[in-house]
């Protein structure tokens, strides 16, 4: 702490990103990381562009990425925004789209960045509580003092998902809408299909979980020409170079290799539910998971003690002691057959 703080830095909270441990044979299923990542094209591509041109500027306009996302979703490249990670570009969207004189909400049990970033903008929130199955309830989200709203779809920690007439419901409200499609991959419906008919809509992916690449580092958002206009607006009030060379050439490449893309993401899918079954036979309630990581609480309730468990064994999972309404689950991600394996026979060994 210092005096010369600004009052804006004396009040934030800040968020906490996921541990990231040096230790030798770890099994690392805290962070919600692809297992698989890259493909072997993606690796050529960056290893290509490692060359003299470094010491010039990537293209601040990424035109070649957003065209080559545009061509993938079907949408027009005025349309696609991208970012350093889908962080960015949530943190421009809360600058340029989510401020209102009315509130924010989103779920009250939900990414921790969306109040972070309140705080940052001052921008006034409303946290909107979960239902007793820890589903979101669109029907909440529709009260007229709301001014706009953001939630991820699968929610996270939660792994559950809305469908998309749900989200349609709340879209037709016309307040902005953010949906926050970090884990759509791996399950969910994505609200992208809504764009062309809602310029109220804004959604937001990343490529750090589908597609492997979370160390480069590469987000995107899609929606009507004009809220990419306000993106684009405070990106360059901010920094018109936030995706590098490297990041350009292997987020490009990724988008030409669908068969390693869908390859790895069935592999994902069904090592989930082979790890939902080992868990439910241990007398875990898993929340039906969209994602690629599942959220699970033990009947003796003792998350802490079988996070600290694990650990012990070099396994990594993730724990949240608040808020107390899910300081009695985990949330782990999906691995490998052979991390979900190790994961398993830990918990076993502990006679739960």
């Amino acid at each position: 702490m210092s005096t010369y703080w600004s009052p804006v830095v004396h009040s934030l909270t800040p968020y906490v990103p996921g541990e990231q441990p040096r230790m030798a044979n770890l099994v690392k299923l805290n962070t919600n990381e692809n297992p698989y990542g890259p493909g072997p094209a993606v690796l050529a591509a960056i290893a290509a562009a490692n060359n003299d041109d470094l010491r010039l500027y990537p293209d601040p306009t990424a035109l070649q990425l957003r065209q080559t996302i545009a061509d993938y979703h079907g949408v027009a490249a005025d349309e696609v925004f991208v970012g350093n990670g889908s962080d960015e570009v949530l943190a421009h969207a809360f600058g340029a789209l989510l401020r209102h004189e009315r509130p924010l909400a989103f779920p009250d049990i939900s990414y921790s960045f969306y109040p972070v970033y309140c705080g940052l903008y001052g921008i006034a929130s409303r946290p909107v509580a979960l239902a007793a199955d820890f589903s979101i309830r669109i029907d909440d989200y529709l009260d007229p003092a709301i001014g706009a709203a953001i939630f991820p779809n699968p929610n996270a920690p939660t792994g559950m998902a809305l469908s998309l007439a749900e989200i349609q419901r709340l879209v037709a409200a016309r307040i902005p809408v953010l949906v926050d499609e970090a884990y759509v991959d791996f399950g969910a419906e994505s609200a992208i299909a809504l764009v062309k008919k809602y310029p109220n809509l804004l959604v937001s992916h990343s490529l750090s979980k589908g597609r492997g690449l979370a160390g480069l580092r590469v987000g995107y958002a899609i929606g009507q020409a004009p809220l990419i206009e306000a993106l684009t607006r405070v990106k360059d009030s901010f920094n018109s170079y936030p995706l590098d060379r490297l990041a350009l050439a292997g987020a490009v490449a990724s988008f030409g290799d669908e068969a390693w893309f869908r390859q790895t993401r069935a592999k994902v899918v069904a090592t989930r539910e082979t790890l939902i079954r080992g868990l439910e036979g241990m007398g875990f309630e898993v929340l039906p998971s969209a994602a690629n990581f599942v959220f699970a609480r033990h009947t003796s309730g003792h998350a802490a003690e079988i996070n600290a468990n694990l650990r012990e064994k070099g396994i990594i999972v993730r724990h949240f002691a608040r808020p107390e309404r899910i300081s009695n689950f985990l949330r782990i991600t999906v691995g490998t057959d052979e991390q979900t394996a190790a994961l398993i026979n830990a918990l076993r060994a502990a006679r739960l």
